[in-house]
């Protein structure tokens, strides 16, 4: 009869201690073996956090957030089953393993389905590898409000034509989770990530009307004390806000794109959701068979680093429990490896990746980056066309590579900001625009698990007046 865990009495805030979680994946195991269940897998996790808001200097918002669950994957055969619960007590576990066996006794056979291989699996010593994850932040909502007031006051405070916000925020989240199967492995950890985030609005008031724009920045880091000042936010999110003013539309045209690093990012999401093993299977990808094949520009590389010290995308194994390694993703603008699961991978008839979850920390480089290429002089590589800082909507493809998204940024002639551009959209295609990209930034940004600096591409189609 599984046993109820104990709530411990941690100085993290969490109402569960290791031991207990580790005590209901045991459980679980047990109940869906005597079940007859050929294998099964189980995962417990908890969640604590608190976000605060202020808005014009009053406290908005307070909230507090405390989940748990258990999920537990049956198997008979090749048939699997899955259920879930935030009761932890014996009768609901119980409950919860005999609904998963159900639904895979009445399930149609899957070929691919099954645990990933015990070959693959982080087994003893390589499923506690410790990267540096869980730096809790005892902070209450007084101090996390008075962190947000500094920030938003900072912002308000750098010229008169801030005039407004959307206010700022502070958040403080922490979780736990152990998991283990039935080949053996078993492995867990504690992680965190707290950030803050503000967003001006600056205005120009004239005989048309206000020009009012706005613009935000935020910092999210492991550890609090890795956070930049409340101030330097503030700053700079006001200096964002107040060089859109004046902006306006540019005709349409073709010309080089310059994507600031922080947008960036979603061309290297992109590559990362085309060579997943879901979209290639299904064939939905623009990058189909791409396996040693030149996929990018000659001069661009991706890294993949899941053993980073307190990186965003860090684990040392995957959602499956399959050992997390170090690896080029391309090379020399050549495509090295895909993103897999065991099923996925089992469906091409690959291995397993260590994937299953989503990409860990990516790194995409250019062989032709100097160290002074900092933004200052990708603007002179752009010499004229359009730098462009925010992206809105979707607008891609991911079956064609199709590419159409909202933009607005800066007009640049001759290596310099001429001014603001808005309301306009780029098109193009992702496959043609990696292969496209003619420069990457020395200046570094690290967007969740994505770190690559700001991005050339050589030419796309701009939609203006």
């Amino acid at each position: 009869m599984p046993r109820t865990p104990s709530p411990s009495t941690p100085t993290t805030g969490f109402a569960y201690s290791r031991a207990s979680f580790q005590q209901l994946v045991e459980d679980a195991l047990r109940l869906a073996k005597r079940l007859g269940a050929s294998d099964a897998s189980a995962e417990v996790s908890e969640g604590v956090g608190l976000s605060v808001s202020v808005r014009k200097g009053d406290l908005e918002n307070v909230e507090r957030n405390r989940d748990k669950s258990i999920g537990v994957s049956v198997y008979v055969g090749q048939r699997r089953g899955n259920a879930s619960t935030s009761d932890f007590s014996p009768a609901a576990l119980e409950q919860t393993v005999r609904a998963a066996h159900d639904i895979a006794r009445f399930t149609a056979d899957d070929p691919a389905a099954g645990l990933a291989d015990e070959q693959d699996l982080a087994l003893g010593d390589a499923a506690l590898m410790d990267l540096d994850l869980f730096h809790p932040w005892a902070i209450d909502a007084a101090g996390a409000a008075e962190i947000a007031m500094r920030c938003e006051h900072a912002a308000l405070s750098v010229d008169k034509r801030i005039t407004n916000s959307e206010g700022a925020g502070v958040s403080a989240q922490q979780a736990h989770f152990f998991a283990g199967n039935s080949r053996g492995f078993r492995g867990g950890y504690a992680s965190s990530r707290h950030s803050m985030s503000v967003a001006p609005i600056a205005s120009l008031p004239g005989r048309h009307g206000d020009d009012m724009q706005r613009d935000a920045w935020y910092c999210s880091m492991r550890a609090a004390a890795d956070l930049a000042e409340p101030e330097a936010v503030g700053r700079y999110a006001a200096e964002r806000a107040l060089s859109r003013l004046k902006a306006r539309k540019i005709k349409t045209r073709e010309a080089p794109v310059l994507f600031e690093s922080t947008v960036a990012a979603g061309l290297l999401g992109a590559y990362v959701q085309a060579t997943s093993g879901g979209a290639l299977y299904r064939k939905s990808s623009f990058l189909l068979d791409c396996l040693g094949q030149p996929v990018m520009a000659a001069h661009l590389d991706i890294a993949e680093d899941p053993h980073l010290r307190r990186g965003k995308g860090s684990s040392p194994f995957d959602d499956e429990g399959v050992v997390s390694r170090a690896r080029r993703v391309v090379e020399a603008g050549v495509a090295q490896g895909y993103f897999l699961s065991s099923y996925s991978a089992r469906k091409l008839g690959m291995r397993t990746t260590g994937n299953a979850g989503g990409s860990h920390n990516l790194f995409l480089t250019s062989r032709l980056t100097q160290p002074e290429d900092d933004l200052v002089a990708m603007l002179r590589k752009l010499d004229r066309g359009l730098f462009v800082t925010e992206l809105m909507g979707q607008g891609v493809n991911h079956v064609t590579g199709d590419y159409s998204r909202g933009a607005a940024g800066f007009w640049v002639e001759r290596g310099r900001i001429v001014h603001p551009v808005h309301e306009i959209t780029i098109a193009g295609n992702v496959k043609d625009m990696l292969r496209g990209i003619v420069a990457v930034g020395s200046d570094a940004y690290t967007m969740g698990g994505k770190t690559l600096g700001s991005v050339l591409v050589g030419s796309m189609k701009i939609a203006g007046s």
